[in-house]
Parts: C-alpha cells; sequence; structure tokens
C-alpha cells in the first residue's frame, strides 16, 4: 500500500521533505528548499531502495554541526512512514 509522508524540517535549509513509501520500498522523495543539486541527487539515489537500508545510511549524517542535515530528516521521514 502506497503511503506519502510530509516531513517538516527541523535545522535545515530544507524545509520539509516529502517521501512515497510502497511496500517498504522508496517510491519517491522531494525536497522543498534547500541545495537543490543535492536534494535532487540524494532523492535519485535513495529511489528504489528499501526504507531500512536508506535509513540505516542517511540517518544521524551531520551538516556544519547542526545535528542533523537533508538526508537526516530524510530518514526521519522515512521512520514517519513507517510508522503511518
Amino acid at each position: 500500500m502506497k503511503k506519502t509522508i510530509t516531513h517538516t524540517c527541523q535545522g535545515t535549509c530544507s524545509q520539509a521533505v516529502i517521501a512515497t513509501v510502497d511496500e517498504g520500498r522508496i517510491v519517491e522523495v522531494s525536497f522543498v528548499g534547500g541545495c537543490h543539486g543535492n536534494t535532487q541527487g540524494v532523492a535519485a539515489l535513495v529511489r528504489g531502495m528499501q526504507v531500512e537500508d536508506a535509513i540505516a545510511r542517511l540517518e544521524g549524517i551531520d551538516c556544519r554541526g547542526r545535528g542533523t542535515s537533508c538526508p537526516d530528516q530524510l530518514a526521519r521521514a522515512l521512520r514517519k512512514a513507517q510508522e503511518a
């Protein structure tokens, strides 16, 4: 069953992450704001991945000592999708 989650980002240049997940696999990801090239790259790299694999790779990545990053916020959005 397809689920789309919108996650409001905290502590990053991106304002939000929109992630669509189906049967534990990432279908699509888009970021609102942030470094356009970087967020497009991250979205393209995770497309088709298992949610758990993406979370394991992205969770805890830090940007400039903020304690989070756009990839970390994506991991948080994916966790939300799992719980929904």
